[in-house]
């Protein structure tokens, strides 16, 4: 029977494992996949924003291209003698006035400084398709040609190509010509861009391609920090916030003042990622706790049942053991009578009495054992009322004295003053003081101390209960109050007792609302604690820590 009943317990313990573990690896792997078809989704969002500033740079410098064929040594050499652009470097600012993105060209040698002096600069005509000198020109070109110089300072000396294109910010870029055999400034080509174009007819549109909020699970504003502007968004039906935004996205050196404000919001497919993943979990769900259900139910329908049989056989077998002995003495005292044995009145009384006694204790036997079934089937019947707990345990002590006393042992009793009421059946607080005293002096050796504490706070009055005995080891602390377990070592080997007296304290202070706690160390003594929850404060004082002598013979210490 006992195998029977661990390999049930195991078996059940294994189910339960196999479907917690199943079921976590069933979540696990759903958030997993529903977390990465989030992050892909961002992900490759992020990556075409990433893609369209990369494709603005490449915009920037597509009419630049053939720059880098250009021989800059020649190009010096012309610029210092005084002769005309050569044609190379006009084809491509040719190029570059074609295109809508810009809006002028200049040109400058690395020895002119037109913005500090007035001097006049090239300008390139449309008109003529050739470099001309322009005595006026905009500020936006001294503000690039300056923001060049002052880049070129710590650049050239090691720069390796013959060109850098360097931005100030939207207004314009400059290529500064770069003579790589003695790493000098060959010359300057300052663009002015067209910022008109650039928002309206490139950033603008290529934002919209995105689709709006709801197709593309994202809103974007092209954002000028500087003076806190949106330019451009691809749904002007959002609002700008900054607390919306989650990503910024920079143009890779160039555009400082620009970049995109990002808010992600759920797209079709993150959508459809979270539609399933909450139908899957239900179904997951709804079919775990079905399997969990059937298991707890097979398994507590055995153990009722087990459980049923052992209590039924037990309670049989102590009212066959324990009703054995008056039945046996009614039974010969009724056979005598029958027989006409006894005929003397004062036999005849006598044994009516014997047989009146020996009921007495058969419906107690009987009542006594009707209420170790009622405790076992959690039937027990408590009478609470409000208490005082000092008062309950002076009370104990009183009854107690003499045989605390005849086994030696010395009472020290402590108690705060003002000690408020708690709702609690007296009859159980005895039992329980009493396996607690008697658990302190069967497991105390030489050092025969009993202390006890009764002590408040604002919500619990607790009782500690103290020896000075042989301890009990940290290992066996959590199991000291399950039903027959006792700890194995010499002295309880030699120690009469049955595991029941500490289960006993633990559910008779639970029936009666309080909780039971130990400390104790192996070798020093053990303090076991019960607390009952406050319910009413006294508005009358006593004396507090009173020393309370119950008896002459009992030495109580302070």
């Amino acid at each position: 029977m006992k195998f029977k009943m661990s390999l049930r317990v195991v078996l059940f313990g294994l189910g339960l494992l196999a479907v917690v573990g199943l079921t976590g690896m069933n979540v696990y792997s759903l958030y997993a996949l529903h977390e990465s078809t989030i992050n892909t989704s961002v992900d490759n969002q992020k990556n075409q924003i990433s893609e369209f500033t990369f494709q603005t740079r490449s915009r920037f410098r597509t009419s630049l291209r053939g720059m880098r064929a250009l021989d800059m040594a020649e190009l010096q050499h012309l610029i210092n003698n005084g002769r005309d652009i050569p044609d190379s470097l006009l084809v491509i600012i040719r190029r570059i006035d074609e295109d809508p993105l810009f809006s002028g060209s200049y040109f400058l040698g690395k020895d002119i400084d037109p913005c500090q002096a007035n001097e006049p600069l090239l300008r390139y005509n449309s008109k003529s398709g050739r470099m001309e000198m322009a005595g006026h020109y905009p500020e936006q070109v001294c503000d690039g040609i300056n923001l060049a110089r002052a880049r070129m300072k710590s650049l050239v000396g090691e720069y390796q190509w013959n060109n850098r294109l360097i931005h100030d910010a939207e207004r314009s870029m400059t290529v500064a010509m770069i003579n790589p055999e003695d790493h000098s400034i060959a010359g300057y080509l300052t663009i002015l861009v067209n910022e008109d174009y650039l928002i309206n007819e490139f950033l603008a549109p290529g934002l919209v391609k995105f689709g709006n909020t709801r197709e593309s699970g994202m809103t974007l504003w092209l954002h000028d920090w500087t003076v806190n502007e949106v330019l451009a968004t691809n749904d002007s039906d959002v609002i700008y916030d900054i607390k919306k935004v989650e990503q910024i996205q920079r143009f890779p050196e160039m555009l400082e003042n620009w970049n995109i404000k990002i808010a992600f919001h759920e797209n079709p497919i993150v959508a459809a990622s979270n539609k399933s993943l909450m139908r899957n979990l239900i179904i997951l769900g709804v079919g775990v706790l079905l399997l969990l259900g059937s298991l707890v139910f097979i398994y507590t329908t055995a153990q009722r049942e087990q459980n049923l049989a052992r209590r039924q056989a037990g309670f049989l077998a102590n009212v066959t053991h324990e009703l054995k002995t008056p039945l046996a003495v009614m039974q010969a005292a009724g056979e005598n009578l029958a027989d006409g044995r006894v005929t003397s009145p004062e036999r005849l009384s006598s044994y009516g009495k014997h047989i009146f006694n020996e009921s007495v204790r058969l419906r107690k036997m009987i009542e006594k054992l009707l209420d170790v079934a009622k405790n076992e089937a959690g039937q027990t019947i408590l009478k609470k009322a409000p208490n005082r707990v000092d008062e309950l345990v002076k009370n104990f002590l009183r009854e107690n004295e003499s045989w605390i006393h005849e086994k030696g042992f010395k009472i020290a009793l402590k108690r705060d003053k003002n000690i408020p009421l708690v709702m609690l059946d007296a009859d159980s607080f005895f039992s329980i003081m009493g396996n607690l005293v008697e658990n302190a002096i069967k497991y105390s050796t030489n050092d025969k101390y009993l202390g006890i504490e009764v002590i408040k706070d604002e919500k619990f009055v607790s009782v500690h209960v103290r020896d000075h005995g042989i301890g009990i080891p940290k290992s066996a602390q959590k199991y000291v109050f399950d039903k027959f377990y006792r700890v194995e070592n010499e002295y309880t080997s030699n120690t009469k007792g049955h595991g029941l007296g500490l289960s006993i304290v633990k559910n008779l202070v639970e029936l009666n609302g309080g909780i039971v706690t130990l400390k104790s160390q192996e070798g020093t003594g053990s303090v076991f604690t019960i607390s009952f929850p406050v319910i009413v404060k006294p508005e009358s004082a006593s004396p507090s820590k009173n020393i309370l002598k119950v008896a002459p013979r009992a030495e109580y210490v302070s």
